[in-house]
């Protein structure tokens, strides 16, 4: 099913122009590398405003702030239809892109798959399918067109044995299965204790946690290990060095896309010169 997806900004700090160029990156970036390894497809569209959006789209609504830390990210609304929230800043196009991805390959939030533990003491687990959860620094990002999006795991990372010839992420950053990279978190559910849990890569080496259970103010998985997790809002502010890093690339497309302009203008000045002398000779 062809999904259709609405990006929107609230804030005037991420101006309709912004919008729609992030938007079309996240076009791409389902068509050509999502569709490689999920069965998820969908239409990317930008609007100018909430009320613009159409019936049957999912929004992600930027928005300048988002006081609560846990409302960042994926929620469903009573209805059961996914949406979610990113908050302004330098990175705000990582956080959009983390969070479409990841609707459009578990829209309900509550996808597992089994696999080991990589707690000694558990055997097989529930790991619920964040795909870019595991590998969301920045630093694993990449950049489509100058809008830098989410790195994302591939099906292989769910596997239960090391595959050498396996891809675990889209670009390859994460090299071995079932293991959270720097800045990143990994949650499954342990029916033996029936608890959730989470390994979270937030220091210098990773580190389990248990999570507990999902309480009733919670619509969907995903919900619950999100605010367990550090603030999903860091996702739009990582640091300036991560912004430094991807410089070139952007300045690159800056120029690009500026050169492109100016050839499209001079080719609409030529046109209007070449049919004038067809109109003169049409009125005669």
């Amino acid at each position: 099913m062809l999904r259709r997806i609405a990006v929107v900004s609230t804030t005037r700090e991420v101006p309709l122009s912004e919008v729609a160029q992030t938007a079309a990156a996240l076009q791409i970036q389902v068509s050509r590398d999502l569709g490689q390894h999920w069965s998820a497809q969908a239409c990317v569209s930008a609007f100018g405003s909430l009320s613009d959006i159409p019936t049957g789209y999912w929004p992600i609504v930027v928005s300048d702030t988002i006081p609560e830390p846990g409302a960042a990210g994926m929620h469903l609304d009573r209805h059961g239809n996914p949406y979610c929230l990113v908050e302004c800043g330098p990175t705000w196009s990582l956080a959009a892109s983390h969070e479409c991805l990841e609707m459009l390959v578990d829209p309900s939030g509550n996808w597992q798959i089994w696999g080991p533990s990589p707690m000694p003491e558990q055997r097989e687990v529930g790991y619920l399918v964040e795909i870019c959860d595991p590998c969301q620094d920045a630093q694993y990002g990449y950049a489509i067109d100058g809008v830098l999006v989410s790195d994302f795991c591939t099906p292989s990372f769910f596997a239960p044995e090391d595959d050498a010839g396996a891809r675990y992420s889209f670009t390859g950053g994460i090299e071995r299965p079932l293991a959270a990279m720097r800045n990143g978190y990994l949650s499954w559910f342990d029916p033996v204790s029936r608890g959730w849990y989470q390994q979270r890569y937030f220091g210098s080496r990773p580190k389990f946690s248990s999570l507990g259970l999902p309480g009733a103010a919670h619509r969907c998985l995903r919900e619950f290990t999100g605010r367990a997790e550090a603030d999903h809002r860091r996702l739009s502010h990582f640091s300036a060095a991560a912004i430094e890093r991807m410089r070139p690339r952007l300045r690159r497309h800056a120029a690009e896309s500026t050169a492109a302009a100016e050839l499209l203008q001079e080719e609409i000045g030529a046109l209007g010169r070449r049919m004038a002398p067809l109109a003169f000779n049409q009125r005669r």
